[in-house]
């Protein structure tokens, strides 16, 4: 369960995520969360998720299919192979204050749902992205459920980060289902 208290920034920000071993000499091809892949490099070292190992990215190389890097410490195929997976955090404070009217994905997390009325039915539990743009994970209120909506102008019309709430135009379905209408 999520700990976010609405308003309150995270102390790290995800920059990416390591998928996988790429080569025999220990590099890792990394799916980069970042505006600029070549940023990766900017904010110092990474580390993962716990803040109990550190990764310091010697070479890096974007890509149509991610950033290629090598990893100081990481030598061969099967120590990069152990790393699929893990992701690669920094800092908040490393990073530039997001620019007027912009936010950090992790920002949201947290946020409570609301519908165009103004009534509760769930928070925001992650932000997603598996290639065709970001979705909303909300976890609805009372249920072990939650759903995907897409991020974007018509699904979420207003976000108000100081106040910790996401006006969400959930998709309505009607009929069969899997028949969205």
């Amino acid at each position: 369960m999520n700990e976010a208290v609405a308003g309150a920034k995270p102390a790290r920000i995800l920059l990416g995520r390591i998928a996988g071993a790429h080569g025999l000499a220990g590099e890792v091809l990394i799916h980069c969360y970042a505006t600029l892949p070549e940023s990766l490099t900017a904010y110092g070292p990474l580390s993962d998720a716990d803040g109990g190992r550190s990764f310091t990215i010697t070479r890096l190389q974007p890509t149509a299919r991610g950033v290629l890097a090598r990893l100081a410490g990481i030598g061969d195929r099967s120590a990069a192979e152990r790393l699929k997976g893990v992701g690669l955090y920094v800092p908040r404070e490393r990073l530039p204050a997001p620019a007027e009217g912009e936010f950090y994905c992790a920002d949201l997390v947290g946020l409570l749902a609301i519908d165009a009325e103004g009534r509760p039915f769930g928070e925001i539990a992650a932000v997603h992205n598996f290639g065709a743009g970001d979705l909303l994970e909300i976890r609805l209120t009372g249920s072990r459920q939650s759903e995907l909506v897409p991020f974007s102008d018509a699904t979420v019309p207003s976000l108000d980060l100081a106040v910790g709430r996401a006006v969400i135009l959930m998709p309505r379905v009607h009929g069969a289902a899997g028949k969205l209408g």
